[in-house]
């Protein structure tokens, strides 16, 4: 895994386990919770699209 793809997963998890804290906190369906969600998602098909 080249150093793009390394950080991009760092940031996918940290982003995954700080909307787990804020859902859990805030609920998951919360305007914060939400933000970091559509955020994530961002992440998630920037790194689908690296594979590809």
């Amino acid at each position: 895994m080249d150093i793009s793809k390394e950080i991009l997963t760092m940031k996918i998890e940290l982003f995954r386990e700080e909307m787990i804290k804020l859902g859990l906190k805030t609920g998951f369906g919360s305007p914060e919770t939400v933000q970091i969600s559509q955020t994530l998602d961002e992440l998630i098909l920037k790194y689908q699209e690296m594979l590809h």
